[in-house]
This record gives structure tokens, C-alpha cells and sequence, in this order.
């Protein structure tokens, strides 16, 4: 049966948190409010008394199985999606990452086949690893004929798949025209480049020069080259897993002129700092926390919670893309920029930012079921479905358990990889029960 009356919760939205009780039926909310029960006849019972109810999360920033010289990313669209659901969230979003002389649409197709092994909802932005003509003409085709609306663009990553500001340019004037929104990985391709020559030449290829070959002006830089650029054009732009305090205020800044400028933030920004790419370690413990754009300071830190609260950034999604320690991230023991960039935590996003968000009154309930779940899915053209508990929405909700303790630990965690970069971390609060497309998930499977 699945027809539920979720009673004696309180309910959490991004604007109020009340109790009231909440109707589910044939995959939809059907009703909420201080519902008479008697008229909810054959309705199974969920009595959430002491507990939160929330709109399942929302992840739009997700690397499964992305192809790299040292294999794809351990988490497929199964494992991935299997370890979301069981920590709350109910719908992510992947990308499609084309092979330069590849066909936009031909890597899509491709990626629409592997992304059917999703266990939960799942939807593509496209990437652009290369600029021309031919790429350019498949730009409206996949917004009119695919419903594909966001494009990320790499500003790193040069030799591979990261283009050019100018190639950006060219490629916001045709995306926001045609009602599209372009994302942004905004790190200075040229300058990390140059440094990475110049430390390999010296003879340092240890981990810990992958940090020093990202400093932070790289992505002030590009950040602030990136607002200019969205400034100009009129078209709106998305600054994936800002790092950084003074790209922050960039961001802060742009948003109070009225450039429309959306961003995000990332867990280990906010929860893990470059303490971790001392270079008195060894480098099999400095390689799972290479991840680009790398761990900043405490004060950068701080600055990204100040974000959270003032409302600078719309999101805290996860970058979700973790590679093995051994026969991944090892095949750069000789050489930093062999090491796979990447990290997981799809599975830990909502108890790490509730234990160390919510809990410590750096932001509230409300903002986090914002950041979690309602601001990603209004930015990513899917408002009118996800992210509240409002009647007709698709019932992904998740029932959340304040009072829950868990220890993070790579021993028990469901993400596909040996490493875990929160090992030993303590959190409170857990969903207790997620309703996907509204059936009740096993999260024990």
C-alpha cells in the first residue's frame, strides 16, 4: 500500500516549520495541514511525533563512474544512488562529459544509458569540454529538443576538457538568450598550468603540491572574470564549489548589484581545511583529500558559514565524485597531477551540514532544507515538483531523525570506495524513514 498519513511531525519548509500532518498517495502529496484522519480511510499511518518532515535533498553536483585516466570514478549510477537515498536524498544530478571531437548528443544518449541504473530520480547537466561551431550549433538543440538547460563549462583542466574565457563568453551569449544557464568550475586554467610545469620541473611531484598548484587567486580570479562575463551578456551563470572568502565576497558582492549569479558551496569546504596537505605526511594520506578545487584555511572557512547564513549561496551540494586510494589516486605517488581529483559524500551531505550547521546555530532549519533541497531544485527548472511538501509535488520526503548518532567510517559507509575523508566524524540526526516517488525506501538494501 501506498497511501500514507504522515502524523504528529513538524513539518520543515524553507519559509515555516509547523505541525501538521501530511497525505500521500499514488506518488504525490495529496493534502497537508491539521488533516481530519477519519477522511484518509486505507491510508497506512506514520506517526513522525518528535521528528522533522522535509522534502527529500536535492544533489545537483554529482560525478558517477566519470571517466578518467585512472578509471572512472568508483560510485556508478547504482552504488551512487543507493547511498543518497540512505542519507535523504531523494533526486541528484550528473553530467554528461563529452570526448572532445564527440557530438554533444551522441554523449548524451550514452550517458542517458548508464544513468538508468539510478535506484532514485536523476537528471544530466551537459559539459563542454571543447569549443567550435559544431558544438555551438548543438547548444539550443539540447535546451529546445532535449530539455537540457544548464552547461558546465571547466575553466581548469585545460589539456583535457577545460576551455578558454573567451570560448565562456561565446558560449553564455547563446545559452542565456535561449534560456539556458551556464555552470562554472572557476579556477585560472593558465595559471594552475604554469604552476604545475614549474613544480614539476623543480622536481616536486609530492600530493601536497596539487593545493599549491591551485592557490586561492586562481579561483578569486576566475571568479571575478566569470561575474564580468554574466555581467555583460545578461545571462545567468551557477559557480560550482566556491572555496574560497574573497570569492565569497565576489559572489556577495555581484548578487547585491544584480547580476545574476547563483553559487555553491561544498561540505568538505566548510568541514575540512589544508591541515590536511602537510607536507610532513605521507602522500597515500594526503590523496584522499586531493580534490580541485583543494581545501582552503579556517578563515576561508569561516567565510563560507557567513555565506550560508547571509544567504550568498543558494546551494550545499556534494561534487560528489570519489576514486579509490589503491589503483586510482596511487597512480600519482610520482607525479601530483596524475592524482585523480575527487571525493565522496553524497551519502553524509544532510547530517554533516544539520550536525554542523543546524546544531550549532550557524544557519537554521529552515535555511537547510533551502540549501538541501528547495533552492537546487527552483535554480534547476524543477520547482514545480521538488523541494516542498506542498499538495501535487512528487512525494520525496524524508523523515528525519534529530536524535539519531552515527560515526562516520569508511568501514560502514555505502559509498564504492576505501577511502573516507570524514573517517571518525560524529554526527546527529539521520533520516529515519525516505518515501522516494512516495514508496517507502529500504535503507538497509
Amino acid at each position: 500500500m501506498n497511501s500514507y498519513l504522515i502524523i504528529n511531525g513538524t513539518i520543515v519548509t524553507a519559509e515555516t516549520s509547523r505541525r501538521e500532518d501530511l497525505a500521500v498517495a499514488n506518488g504525490t502529496i495529496t493534502a497537508c495541514g491539521i488533516l481530519d484522519h477519519a477522511l484518509f480511510p486505507g491510508f497506512r499511518i506514520i506517526d513522525a511525533a518528535g521528528k522533522y518532515v522535509i522534502p527529500g535533498g536535492f544533489d545537483p553536483h554529482v560525478h558517477l563512474a566519470l571517466p578518467t585516466p585512472a578509471g572512472k570514478s568508483c560510485d556508478d549510477f547504482k552504488s551512487g544512488s543507493h547511498t543518497a537515498l540512505a542519507g535523504g536524498t531523494t533526486y541528484f544530478m550528473d553530467f554528461v562529459t563529452p570526448r572532445r571531437g564527440q557530438s554533444l548528443l551522441e554523449a548524451l544518449r550514452l550517458r542517458r544509458r548508464e544513468a538508468i541504473e539510478s535506484v532514485t530520480g536523476c537528471g544530466l547537466h551537459m559539459g563542454i569540454s571543447e569549443w567550435n561551431p559544431a558544438i555551438a550549433a548543438e547548444i539550443v538543440p539540447c535546451i529546445e529538443i532535449e530539455g537540457i538547460c544548464s552547461f558546465k563549462a571547466y575553466l581548469a583542466y585545460r589539456e583535457s576538457i577545460g576551455i578558454g574565457y573567451r570560448e565562456l563568453h561565446e558560449l553564455m551569449q547563446i545559452v542565456g538568450p535561449a534560456g539556458g544557464l551556464t555552470m562554472v568550475h572557476c579556477e585560472d586554467g593558465e595559471m594552475i598550468s604554469r604552476l604545475q610545469h614549474d613544480f614539476l620541473r623543480d622536481g616536486k611531484t609530492r600530493a601536497c603540491y596539487h593545493a599549491l598548484s591551485h592557490p586561492p587567486d586562481a579561483e578569486i580570479r576566475a571568479i571575478e572574470k566569470v561575474i564580468e562575463l554574466s555581467a555583460r551578456t545578461n545571462s545567468p551563470v551557477y559557480i560550482v564549489h566556491t572555496s574560497t572568502g574573497p570569492g565569497t565576497d565576489a559572489i556577495a558582492a555581484a548578487r547585491k548589484d544584480g547580476i545574476r549569479v547563483f553559487a555553491e558551496t561544498c561540505p568538505h569546504y566548510l568541514l575540512l581545511d589544508n591541515s590536511v596537505y602537510n607536507a610532513s605526511l605521507d602522500d597515500l594520506e594526503v590523496m584522499p583529500y586531493i580534490v580541485s578545487p583543494p581545501l582552503r584555511g579556517k578563515e576561508d572557512q569561516k567565510r563560507l558559514w557567513e555565506g550560508l547564513s547571509e544567504g550568498t549561496f543558494d546551494v550545499v551540494a556534494t561534487d560528489h565524485c570519489p576514486f579509490n586510494l589503491y589503483g586510482q589516486k596511487d597512480r600519482g605517488i610520482q607525479d601530483f597531477t596524475k592524482i585523480p581529483n575527487g571525493a565522496g559524500s553524497i551519502g553524509n551531505r544532510l547530517t554533516l551540514l544539520y550536525t554542523y550547521g543546524v546544531l550549532t546555530d550557524k544557519i537554521s532549519m529552515n535555511q537547510f532544507v533551502s540549501l538541501v533541497s528547495t533552492r537546487p531544485a527552483e535554480i534547476f527548472g524543477l520547482g514545480h515538483r521538488k523541494g516542498k511538501l506542498l499538495p501535487g509535488f512528487d512525494a520525496d520526503i524524508v523523515i528525519w531523525d534529530p536524535y539519531s548518532k552515527v560515526t562516520i567510517s569508511g568501514k560502514n559507509h555505502l559509498q564504492n570506495c576505501d577511502s573516507e575523508i570524514y573517517e571518525g566524524f560524529q554526527t546527529r540526526g539521520n533520516p529515519e524513514t525516505v518515501i522516494l516517488d512516495g514508496k517507502i525506501v529500504n535503507l538497509q538494501s
